[in-house]
């Protein structure tokens, strides 16, 4: 979908900023003064004292959480720094508002040093819920995630990482099960190493899949690639069953899936045409995917699915992301695991409706009713049976809630 950009400079020039911060308690005269301030606040404050879980209900921890970037791998722009990561954080900020009713706000920090980042993190952890860790570059994101994890008792989720890999699950259960495939048996490519191509790749192995094989800018990850940092020599160990070497055109070639997560132009239609019976392509690349859905349809794929808004099948981050923290946040999750994202991508994949089901419809359309909610449920109760929620809830509780916080009423239906 084209973006004027002018339009868009002047929307960002008007509102100044995505988000506000409103007052939730009105004060008009000394007596409100005294109960929202001083005196007032002394006893929260000698409550928490005695009970630090105390915060989460008598503060609006509960509900904020932190949008944290060094702006080092921001969208297809690159290394651009904190304050130009500023726009993308604030508007990251807006769409956990919107989507989920959560408080979000943009932390972007001037160093690249993980441990900077890691060190900050858990500095503002007493006042979050938790945190969302965005557009650092890879390998360091990784680094950020698992060990900001260890030192805090709140979700770390990572957009760039767990948002894409539960979305691209989701989506890909779902065009398999359109051409009558199944995960654990198809041959997959990868091709893109960073944050959300090894992040895909590892959530696909929980999932049960076996025939991967993951392209950096060098090739295949394999013995001979000259290219590969320490997470991805790890995982060329873990993937290409098969031990092929060379570039893209040899990786796809007999494969059921491509999976784009790198940049434009790079998938030639006449590669599609040696891939199995009926393939599926995801070109997930932004602004301008691997291949455009046309000439992927018209070079014989079988289900096509992009990042553009404009064609059918589009999966994005938005279709998870909310959804995780939102659950996450309702039951007080110390952390996030693989189970919990296991089963955030099965109820993402179970909101599209299965007599609607085919090639032009993969995934729920960005603005379904169903999505968050379900997500947050399915979470919630993941983190509940892997013994991390605090505040475990009633099953239904936090698709209720979240229906009502983001639709008003109640549900009709979990």
């Amino acid at each position: 979908m084209p973006i004027d950009r002018i339009r868009a400079m002047e929307l960002h020039r008007r509102a100044r900023g995505k988000i506000k911060i409103y007052p939730t308690i009105n004060i008009v005269n000394e007596e409100d003064l005294s109960m929202a301030y001083i005196p007032g606040s002394v006893g929260p404050c000698q409550a928490i004292q005695e009970d630090e879980e105390a915060s989460f209900d008598l503060t609006g921890r509960a509900n904020r959480i932190a949008v944290i970037t060094d702006g080092s791998a921001v969208l297809g722009l690159g290394h651009i720094g904190p304050v130009a990561a500023l726009p993308v954080m604030e508007g990251k900020c807006l769409l956990f508002k919107i989507f989920a009713d959560v408080n979000a706000l943009p932390i972007c920090l001037d160093s690249t040093n993980p441990a900077d980042v890691i060190h900050t993190a858990e500095l503002l952890a007493p006042c979050l819920g938790g945190f969302n860790i965005e557009d650092i570059s890879s390998p360091n994101t990784f680094t950020v995630v698992q060990e900001l994890q260890k030192k805090v008792s709140i979700p770390v989720l990572c957009d760039d990482q767990h948002g894409t890999a539960v979305v691209i699950l989701a989506a890909l259960w779902n065009a398999l099960e359109v051409v009558g495939k199944s995960l654990e048996k198809a041959s997959i490519v990868i091709c893109g190493a960073g944050a959300a191509g090894l992040a895909v790749a590892d959530l696909f192995l929980k999932a049960g899949a076996t025939g991967i094989t993951i392209l950096n800018s060098a090739g295949i990850l394999c013995s001979s690639n000259p290219k590969m940092n320490h997470l991805q020599l790890e995982f060329s160990s873990r993937t290409n069953p098969e031990g092929r070497k060379g570039g893209l055109e040899e990786a796809i070639r007999g494969a059921d899936v491509f999976i784009g997560l790198s940049k434009g132009k790079l998938l030639n239609p006449e590669w599609i045409r040696t891939m199995a019976k009926d393939p599926v392509i995801f070109a997930q690349a932004l602004p301008e995917p691997e291949i455009m859905p046309e000439a992927a349809l018209a070079a014989g794929a079988a289900v096509v699915a992009s990042g553009l808004y404009d064609y059918p099948n589009v999966i994005s981050n938005l279709q998870s992301t909310p959804g995780i923290m939102r659950g996450a946040l309702d039951v007080r999750a110390a952390s996030l695991n693989d189970a919990i994202f296991l089963s955030a991508a099965r109820a993402l994949a179970s909101t599209v409706d299965r007599r609607r089901l085919g090639p032009r419809h993969i995934m729920p359309d960005l603005f379904c009713d169903e999505v968050v909610p379900k997500v947050a449920e399915a979470v919630a109760q993941s983190a509940i049976s892997e013994g991390i929620a605090a505040h475990p809830l009633p099953k239904g509780q936090v698709y209720n809630d979240t229906w009502e916080r983001l639709f008003g009423g109640r549900a009709s239906r979990l």
